[in-house]
């Protein structure tokens, strides 16, 4: 998969959350379960690693990398897999793969695992998110920054290999306590307040030493490394804003890809035997 190519299926990817619809394929697929903070993911893909059908589901049954609603959790992860056997008109193969942020412990890997697979799924591979990120933008050398709800995972990689990886409790879920704080407002209106992209610059400005303090993690990771480019995914990084912050924080070459939200999602996916 090229770099123009996998933008594209980004964007494609996206088309068919937002949409609600599938593409055709009569082959077999690739499943991948993203159990993030913000948002739960289920991204399919053909054995080409092309979209075939994507459904998300806002979280909240997850905090800094850790299940803390577990019914919910399945539930969710139920509702996206009947959403999309329903637009296809098939049965999901039943073996999945899901991410987990870098440095959990076993036991909370081992929960998401046990979440997938109350779902009705065989988990066949866990990744971690940055390296599952990184293999959708072919990402050899250099940093890799997922910013998610609750956390900010970084890994460094080194001719095609994670030297380091990290997750630091910052994430999207900071910038609503941030703004809900200075607008005095009730957290879930803060979040509502957060996605509304009429008010993007407003925000962005409270929001802003946040964005500061993910940048001076990053820049803590990357010391004693040659690292010359920052790749940043995530929902939380979709701000425009967002990357000029991180290139001024860290003196570094920073690159946002195209639709961050579901960029770890696809990555989990690839990583996926395709089954029929």
């Amino acid at each position: 998969m090229t770099n123009a190519t996998a933008a594209a299926s980004l964007v494609e990817l996206a088309r068919l959350v937002r949409e609600g619809e599938v593409n055709p394929c009569s082959g077999p697929l690739k499943i991948g379960v993203d159990l993030g903070t913000a948002n739960i993911v289920l991204a399919v893909l053909d054995a080409d690693n092309k979209p075939v059908a994507g459904a998300m589901h806002p979280s909240s049954v997850v905090r800094d990398g850790v299940v803390v609603d577990y019914v919910g959790a399945v539930r969710v992860v139920r509702k996206l897999k009947d959403e999309i056997e329903s637009r296809l008109g098939l049965a999901l193969p039943k073996t999945a793969a899901t991410g987990i942020p870098p440095g959990i412990i076993d036991g909370n890997v081992k929960v998401i695992v046990n979440v997938v697979e109350a779902a009705d799924f065989t988990v066949s591979a866990v990744i971690d998110e940055p390296t599952a990120a990184a293999r959708v933008l072919r990402v050899r050398e250099g940093a890799v920054v997922d910013v998610g709800g609750g956390t900010t995972g970084i890994s460094l990689l080194k001719k095609g290999k994670v030297v380091f990886a990290d997750d630091e409790p910052t994430g999207g879920a900071h910038m609503t306590l941030v703004l809900a704080g200075a607008y005095r407002m009730p957290v879930e209106e803060a979040e509502v307040l957060k996605k509304d992209a009429s008010r993007q610059d407003e925000v962005f400005s409270v929001i802003q030493p946040v964005v500061e303090k993910m940048a001076a993690i990053v820049n803590r990771c990357v010391q004693g490394h040659a690292i010359s480019t920052i790749h940043v995914v995530g929902g939380a990084c979709a701000f425009d804003r967002f990357a000029d912050v991180f290139r001024k924080e860290t003196g570094k070459r920073v690159v946002k890809a195209p639709e961050p939200l579901l960029v770890t999602p696809m990555g989990i996916a690839m990583n996926c035997k395709a089954e029929n």
